[in-house]
């Protein structure tokens, strides 16, 4: 990697379609990191060279895979995040209280991006804390949608850009009705077997995320669930908006 090439932008978007390549958290070859990026072998060898150098990428052999440090920056971006400071404790109480897992979900997209998850399920859930699914498949994703200030105003601003061709009448009602519930639900959408349960964190105007529980269908009870998950969101917003600047920094980010 030249000098004049340290900063460029070029090379910081291949560094990150690079370590975009590890989500998944298992150990890649130099072919399938150079196939995943798209991205000439030789780019990539020069590229991992430097992550090595740097510390931010181990090798093992012919692989390689995400270093310590970097899952210490990750646990680290987690902690200073202010949505998961305030949304934990409410997690770790809603999952005590119930035995389901317990998310926390920004929209990232037309995805759903997971800042947190307390406890685990008996059926493998495909949630995982830095994650993503896309945001109608899910329950967290149809809460943030339907109390979006776009959605609110009547156009559908969000939802018409995740809908290729507009929403379906079915999608703008349910939509609808969890501006009008102050809660979202699905079953069998994500993992055949499992339910969520999901609730906005925000008020009339801002809508920051989004928290939920999740667990098989014959154990979630979405009538009996939807006033504690409510109430969990709106403990999350208040502790949230404790710090005025933390929720600017939260509107500025989305």
């Amino acid at each position: 990697m030249r000098n004049g090439d340290d900063f460029s932008p070029a090379v910081i978007n291949r560094l990150a379609g690079l370590l975009d390549q590890f989500c998944e958290g298992r150990e890649l070859t130099l072919s399938q990191l150079a196939d995943g990026a798209d991205l000439p072998r030789s780019s990539v060898h020069r590229l991992l060279s430097q992550l090595v150098a740097s510390g931010w990428v181990t090798r093992n052999g012919r692989t390689y895979a995400l270093s310590r440090t970097m899952v210490e920056w990750g646990s680290r971006a987690q902690q200073h995040d202010p949505l998961y400071r305030a949304a934990h404790p409410i997690l770790q109480e809603l999952h005590a209280s119930t035995g389901l897992v317990a998310h926390l979900a920004v929209l990232d997209g037309t995805d759903v991006r997971y800042l947190d998850k307390v406890g685990r399920s008996t059926v493998a859930l495909p949630s995982r804390i830095g994650g993503s699914q896309p945001a109608l498949r899910t329950a967290l994703g149809k809460a943030i949608i339907a109390h979006s200030g776009a959605t609110q105003r009547g156009v559908g601003g969000t939802l018409e850009t995740l809908v290729p061709g507009g929403p379906s009448p079915a999608l703008r009602r349910e939509i609808a009705q969890i501006r009008q519930r102050h809660v979202a639900h699905e079953r069998n959408q994500s993992v055949p077997g499992i339910a969520c349960l999901a609730a906005p964190i925000g008020d009339e105007q801002l809508c920051v995320g989004a928290l939920s529980l999740s667990g098989p269908t014959e154990l979630l009870d979405e009538v009996a669930l939807a006033m504690p998950v409510r109430r969990a969101a709106q403990q999350a917003w208040r502790a949230l908006s404790e710090d005025r600047s933390a929720v600017a920094r939260l509107v500025h980010a989305g």
